[in-house]
């Protein structure tokens, strides 16, 4: 190539003028260039170069670089499939075992509206994580007036049919269940009018009235009593699973027994969801006995107004425990025996400033509803929580902990102490890590969530729980 050459005058010595000065360029003038002209290989000049030895060897050579890549590949992903750990086949779950379920015992104390009232808060029951509302008991009664009973009818203290159908609908909507309560007689000590004969029939006809209403489950107290008739096969065949019924739960309850009769009664009665009472958290032999003689979804864990520890210890208890926890409405606020629950509709509303006694009070009962919520959520889509294996660390007369595992799933570590002194935990499981995050606790001055804490030596002050999470480490 020729330098290109300005015109023989030499633009770069000219002044610059109007003309040059256009768009600030210099014109320059480019000779045609008569150089070689270059040209590919013809398509019979390309053919005779690759069919020549040397090409055609160095094709065959990439060809079997390629197939053995390509099958080695093959081959390891072969070798990691069949090696890599099975997943644990998830065990079939029902609504009744999703979640915790939210007991409404006297509807007009819950709402002055009544029935109406209880529709106005499903919102609250959703916003809560609710898997299911257990209503009533609604019926009429007298007391020790078993001739007086009607079990399919509402009565009017509560609201009308229309009440409860819409209430059924709303609820239906909004995908929370809701489970009649048939105490025959609540209003006294003796529910069964002692003549629990004479109430089972009517038991059986109410079962099928309701049920053919939209209920999604019937609950009866004392299942000990009624269970021994011969009215109760009967009852049983009503919630036989077919494709119309398998979604209907037979629940029922018992107080006041030892693990042995627990499994006693599970195992006769047939019902879906036993509820035994708030269990005692010292009792560790009795928890892992009736975790560990049945499948732990067909347990309940009924929660108590006055629990002898903190409210927040024992609700992440009953959360991380296997099995189903069932609360009564207002313990997601810690309220006691006697209060109205108009007061968790008033901690929307903030406390007057000046009374710094109502105001420390309300922002307490808003801290234990966030960690019943946060709790609620996290039961609700942990599968270690959902239906892991309970495994006992540590257990004194004031403290506990416990491990929920499931398969290649998160692990989750719940430990409290509930007496008055400091407890140093050593923790027996060689599978544990050194360290675990912080996922709930009580104790955020010294046990900030998120943060990571040893495993080796597992400090709590008085009065204190928390929640720990680790991976699956394979």
């Amino acid at each position: 190539m020729k330098d290109i050459e300005l015109n023989e005058v030499g633009q770069e010595t000219q002044l610059m003028t109007r003309e040059t000065q256009k768009n600030g360029c210099v014109k320059v003038t480019v000779p045609e260039n008569a150089g070689v002209k270059y040209t590919g290989l013809s398509k019979d000049e390309l053919m005779k170069i690759t069919s020549t030895a040397g090409w055609v060897q160095t094709r065959r050579a990439l060809l079997a670089l390629f197939l053995l890549g390509w099958a080695g590949m093959l081959a390891g992903a072969i070798v990691i499939i069949v090696q890599a750990p099975r997943c644990k086949p998830i065990p079939e779950m029902n609504w009744w075992n999703e979640g915790p379920l939210y007991q409404i015992s006297d509807v007009n104390q819950f709402s002055e509206k009544g029935l109406k009232g209880v529709e106005e808060k499903l919102d609250y029951l959703t916003q809560m994580k609710v898997k299911g509302l257990i209503l009533g008991p609604i019926h009429t009664v007298q007391a020790d007036q078993l001739d007086t009973l009607d079990l399919v009818s509402v009565k009017s203290a509560v609201g009308t049919e229309n009440d409860l159908k819409s209430l059924l609908d709303q609820a239906h909507k909004k995908g929370i269940p809701v489970v009649l309560n048939l105490t025959p007689s609540y209003d006294t000590a003796s529910v069964w009018f002692n003549n629990v004969t004479a109430v089972a029939e009517k038991i059986k006809d109410a079962c099928t009235h309701w049920l053919k209403k939209g209920f999604g489950g019937i609950f009866l107290p004392d299942l000990r009593d009624i269970m021994t008739t011969k009215s109760w096969p009967s009852i049983q065949a009503i919630f036989n699973k077919t494709e119309e019924t398998k979604q209907v739960a037979l629940m029922g309850s018992v107080t006041s027994l030892s693990a042995d009769e627990v499994s006693l009664v599970l195992n006769r009665s047939g019902v879906d969801l036993l509820l035994t009472g708030l269990p005692d958290p010292a009792e560790t032999g009795v928890i892992k006995k009736l975790y560990s003689s049945h499948p732990q979804t067909s347990l309940g864990s009924l929660a108590s107004r006055t629990p002898a520890a903190p409210i927040r210890l024992y609700q992440m208890l009953l959360f991380t425990l296997p099995g189903t926890p069932v609360f009564s409405a207002g313990d997601e606020v810690g309220l006691k025996a006697g209060e109205k629950p108009q007061i968790m509709w008033d901690l929307e509303n903030p406390a007057e400033e000046k009374n710094a006694t109502a105001k420390t009070l309300q922002e307490e009962r808003i801290a234990v509803r966030n960690v019943f919520k946060a709790l609620s959520d996290l039961r609700g889509k942990e599968r270690s929580l959902l239906h892991g294996e309970y495994v006992s660390l540590h257990s004194s007369a004031t403290s506990l902990a416990f491990l929920r595992l499931w398969d290649q799933s998160s692990r989750f570590l719940t430990a409290m102490n509930w007496g008055n002194d400091p407890v140093t935990m050593i923790l027996s499981d060689s599978d544990l890590p050194a360290q675990a995050q912080v996922r709930l606790t009580t104790d955020a001055a010294n046990l900030a969530v998120d943060s990571m804490v040893s495993l080796e030596k597992l400090q709590l002050g008085p009065k204190q729980a928390v929640l720990l999470s680790y991976p699956y480490a394979g």
